[in-house]
């Protein structure tokens, strides 16, 4: 077993070790700077509205598919008996917050 190295080998694996500390030092400095730490946040949240208003994009995307397969029959014709009464529905609730909005101001 014979470890026998030079002075010069024992030199260059200090140089060697003193240049990966060196690199990690480094790596560690930009990992712990507030704007890194602010950059990385931001990605975060960012990701996590895309992934959130993705999700919504698609359920929107299937209650629209759910509500046209109501009111609208396979060959494409619209269904007035399902038509008629929500369309009835809606003019009303606009009327009621017409009145209301008018009450309110005069």
């Amino acid at each position: 077993m014979s470890d026998a190295r030079t002075p010069a080998q024992i030199e260059a694996d200090i140089a060697g070790r003193r240049q990966q500390l060196a690199v990690t030092l480094d790596e560690i400095g930009v990992r712990i700077h507030p704007k890194t730490i602010i950059g990385d946040a931001r990605a975060k949240a960012a990701s996590a509205v895309d992934r959130t208003a993705g999700r919504a994009c698609e359920a929107c995307r299937r209650m629209a598919a759910t509500a046209r397969g109501q009111m609208v029959a396979e060959d494409g014709s619209p269904r007035l008996e399902r038509i008629v009464p929500v369309a009835l529905v809606v003019v009303g609730v606009v009327g009621l917050f017409r009145v209301s909005v008018r009450r309110r101001k005069g």
